[in-house]
């Protein structure tokens, strides 16, 4: 058999079986074919409003459908717009100085305390030495108001007791000359016991006035001591604090990490000079998270807790698990540096993204996950029945 042969055959067995498809079409002939088409024809010119109806009941019942397939089997929101998060910050010096040494290099992982760089410590641990040194004089200066103290106070027991004796040797003196003066207007004494009685009294006044002042000159001194003494104990406090914050800066020459994670864009090399507040790395904390930002519309049913499906486009095989832990308050315009004033007369209605932030159940450990990559996030919202 040719292939023309066959190719005829073939044909013939294909109309063989469209005719068995359609008997009741290929047993009419023309006349009737066009009979039947125009009995089609003249039911819908016959019966136009029930043929709006049909129309009408099937559109409905297709957004019907489509409505109980978005609700009860199709529970998920969903955006492109998502990117890995974290709260990093720079590494910067709290001293100037030369670097003594970087002991790391970039992208490296650190644990909490592990060191970033060292400063040159030799002028902050001489400051330290100065004002250990401080301290040791005003210390001594206190000892030595303590003990101007101790000597004001045993000075003024003396004045009192050289008092006591004035007073006492004054008031013989005084009941002496009383005596004489009445020996003599009686005629019974002499008028030199007189003159001497007088005298002593007057050296017995002179004696008590003399240790008077020298009480009060004693009280002084100790108030003086004791204003000296208070003086060095202020000098001594200045001291430990200077010393304290010379500790603090020799410490501050070892630059540390504050908690676990990544040192990314490293800048600080050995042997340059830097200064106080002069980053030398960006730190990237092993805390990370998902920052989401859905539309408005998509958050009718999204609350914390919720489950979420996380593909990350660096990695598509990867899919993490994870759960939305907070929506932000506001729209993300909200917040920017310059938010949007609609007040204006060309206002035209743009439907606003807001943050959401998910958390992951465990980020995988052979990957290398940062700030900024993409991720697709797939929020279960709605138990699926």
């Amino acid at each position: 058999m040719t292939q023309t042969e066959r190719n005829k055959s073939q044909l013939d067995e294909e109309e063989q079986r469209e005719k068995r498809a359609k008997p009741e079409i290929a047993s009419l002939g023309p006349g009737e074919r066009e009979g039947s088409e125009t009995m089609k024809s003249s039911i819908i010119h016959r019966h136009p409003l029930s043929i709006l109806l049909v129309v009408l009941a099937l559109v409905v019942l297709a957004v019907f459908g489509y409505f109980v397939w978005l609700v009860h089997f199709h529970p998920y929101e969903s955006t492109d717009d998502a990117f890995v998060d974290a709260r990093s910050f720079s590494v910067a010096a709290k001293v100037s100085g030369y670097i003594a040494d970087v002991p790391v290099s970039d992208n490296k992982h650190l644990d909490m305390g592990s060191v970033i760089a060292k400063i040159d410590p030799r002028d902050y641990q001489i400051a330290l030495d100065q004002a250990i040194g401080q301290i040791g004089v005003a210390r001594a200066a206190v000892s030595s108001a303590n003990a101007q103290i101790a000597a004001a106070g045993a000075a003024i027991d003396e004045a009192r007791a050289q008092q006591a004796s004035s007073a006492a040797a004054l008031q013989y003196a005084k009941d002496e000359n009383e005596r004489q003066q009445e020996l003599v207007k009686s005629g019974a004494g002499s008028e030199q016991a007189a003159q001497q009685a007088a005298s002593t009294l007057r050296q017995g006044q002179a004696s008590y006035a003399q240790s008077q002042a020298g009480v009060t000159s004693a009280v002084k001194n100790q108030a003086s001591a004791e204003a000296q003494k208070a003086s060095a104990i202020a000098s001594l406090q200045q001291a430990e604090a200077q010393a304290e914050a010379a500790r603090q800066n020799l410490d501050y020459t070892t630059i540390t990490a504050a908690q676990p994670g990544r040192v990314v864009k490293l800048s600080g090399s050995r042997g340059q000079y830097i200064q106080a507040g002069q980053a030398i790395a960006m730190f990237v904390p092993e805390e990370v998270w998902v920052t989401a930002n859905f539309k408005e519309t998509q958050l009718a049913d999204m609350r914390p807790g919720q489950p979420v499906d996380l593909t990350i486009d660096a990695y598509p095989d990867h899919v993490l698990k994870g759960k939305v832990d907070s929506v932000q308050p506001g729209s993300g315009t909200a917040f920017s540096l310059l938010p949007a004033e609609n007040a204006t007369g060309n206002y035209v209605k743009v439907t606003q993204r807001v943050p959401v932030k998910i958390v992951v159940d465990d980020w995988p450990k052979d990957i290398a996950i940062g700030p900024g990559m993409s991720v697709v996030p797939t929020v279960t919202v709605r138990p699926r029945s």
